[in-house]
């Protein structure tokens, strides 16, 4: 067990509303105590206009019930686990004005900016037989993504890694990534290490260790989320996390409010947290 103080928050965590995550944020929030976190934000997958991938999405019907299903976590945690209203929000070009309307719709703790290589409208739009151009889109667009200011932290920066697997080569491909980062950096905008790669089809954190490295030499800062869709996988591989970040000369790790980023000591967090006697279990 930690003797520590709760320090460090989970900031990527899901609701049934985006119609493939199980659970109630109470749930959630009780797994965020027993891992020793101070609090957790909840960033379910934003409504998008006209039935853009409504299948992995609350519906824009839903947006006030979402609102209302954090808030009640909220209350009912309090002194215990700092529940925070949060959302994950898909970049996609021409929908800039639609999500700043909408992120202005609610009091956000934490925005995540994401894109989605894998939803059918990036498919439509983007997709090719050349998948090195691919990935040259999908890190064009994590960039402009954050030179919208639309966005706090970017999710799962190398996801197309997962959906271009045949051509991805980490060495040829950094410079693809390392323009883009130097955009991503003048922006001030930070990146998530998202530990739910170790799940996916190349099974390594998200982004790939000489991707983190490339983010540290500009200064990025870094978040951190298991991005979590069952309660169990809160703060799932926090301390690899952390630990792979001091390994690229991190110190400090960062979490937001009031859409202020904080930042921790990772020596700190680390002593914080309250490891769990069983891995989490994988997700589907």
């Amino acid at each position: 067990m930690s003797s520590a103080d709760p320090v460090l928050f989970e900031s990527h965590s899901h609701t049934p509303l985006c119609k493939h995550a199980d659970g109630l944020p109470t749930e959630y929030a009780a797994v965020a105590e027993s891992r020793g976190l101070l609090g957790m934000h909840v960033t379910c997958h934003n409504p998008m206009p006209n039935g853009f991938s409504s299948g992995v999405r609350m519906a824009e019907s839903e947006f006030d019930q979402y609102v209302d299903l954090v808030a009640q976590a909220t209350d009912d945690w309090k002194g215990r686990v700092e529940v925070r209203l949060g959302l994950e929000a898909d970049y996609f070009e021409g929908h800039e004005a639609y999500l700043e309307k909408q992120l202005a719709g609610a009091d956000f703790h934490f925005v995540l900016g994401s894109v989605h290589p894998q939803i059918g409208e990036f498919r439509e739009r983007y997709w090719q037989d050349d998948l090195v151009e691919v990935q040259r889109i999908y890190f064009n667009l994590l960039a402009k993504s954050a030179e919208t200011g639309l966005f706090d932290s970017l999710a799962h920066p190398d996801l197309i890694k997962n959906f271009t697997t045949d051509a991805w080569d980490p060495d040829s491909i950094l410079d693809v990534i390392r323009p883009a980062l130097d955009r991503i950096a003048k922006t001030g905008v930070a990146m998530e290490l998202n530990t739910s790669g170790v799940n996916k089809r190349i099974s390594e954190m998200n982004p790939f260790p000489d991707m983190l490295a490339e983010m540290k030499s500009r200064d990025i800062p870094v978040t951190l989320g298991a991005d979590a869709h069952t309660p169990e996988r809160v703060g799932d591989g926090y301390e690899t996390a952390m630990r792979l970040l001091q390994s690229v000369g991190y110190t400090h790790v960062n979490f937001f409010l009031g859409r202020k980023r904080q930042s921790v000591e990772i020596k700190t967090a680390l002593a914080s947290m309250i490891p769990v006697d069983e891995p989490a279990a994988i997700e589907r």
